[in-house]
């Protein structure tokens, strides 16, 4: 009997340890900003509530922090789509005011590696902006900053809610700079291949309702403008006859 207490003592100091280690290891530091603010080519800063309650609609399997918004809104039960979310929102500019609307889905990703510091979520954005055009934005996001200083903060705080002022970026690929993958689909952006990346400010987070005051942007990073070939035949002609 002592010696199963003892080795039960060992194995949940050893535990504690490992997750002490996993949570605070030195070596996995902050995402850091975005390799898109110091670009000199033009952008597009679009900004959204991360609030579910300030959605159109929100929606999951029904078990998470996060409740689906409205209250009667389908949920994600099935096995298929239990671990995927969904979310309708207004797109706001620079200047707060609604310029489209924005349909994020997200799914936990297979490639998480938490003792590397990835916790993965694999999202698409269809953006849509009235008189410009529509944007795909398909990324991989790495939660594991957000889980260390806000959600387990959170649990250990005795009102189970964080307050505060994060900012973190979310995206992590599949670009080579942790840059998002933005495709324009129609309008003033079609056949555009651009850059994306999206970040957040918390403030408020509770334990039974997730993130309560949270503002998200997205900037991207529009290609340089190209001659049309026929505005350039159309020079080359007129070089000829002079």
């Amino acid at each position: 009997m002592k010696n199963l207490i003892v080795l039960l003592l060992g194995f949940l100091t050893g535990a504690a340890i490992f997750f002490i280690g996993l949570v605070y290891n030195p070596f996995i530091g902050e995402q850091g900003t975005s390799p898109l603010s110091v670009t000199d080519a033009q952008t597009i800063s679009l900004a959204y509530s991360g609030a579910a309650s300030d959605s159109i609609v929100y929606t999951n399997d029904g078990e998470s922090h996060v409740q689906p918004y409205p209250e009667k809104v389908l949920q994600l039960w099935e096995a298929p789509i239990r671990n995927t979310s969904a979310m309708a929102t207004v797109m706001r500019d620079g200047r707060n005011d609604a310029i489209g609307l924005g349909i994020k889905i997200s799914s936990l990703s297979e490639s998480t590696r938490l003792i590397a510091g990835e916790a993965l979520v694999d999202s698409v954005w269809y953006i849509y902006l009235p008189n410009r055009g529509v944007l795909f934005i398909e990324q991989t996001e790495n939660y594991w900053n957000y889980f260390r200083n806000i959600i387990l903060p959170a649990y250990r705080n005795g009102a189970n809610t964080w307050k505060g002022a994060w900012w973190g970026g979310l995206t992590s690929g599949p670009g080579v700079l942790r840059t998002a993958r933005v495709t324009g689909a129609s309008g003033e952006f079609a056949n555009m291949a651009m850059l994306g990346f999206e970040s957040q400010t918390v403030n408020v987070w509770r334990v039974d309702g997730g993130p309560i005051a949270v503002d998200g942007h997205l900037l991207i990073e529009l290609p340089e403008t190209q001659v049309p070939v026929a505005v350039e035949n159309r020079e080359e002609a007129d070089v000829d006859l002079e």
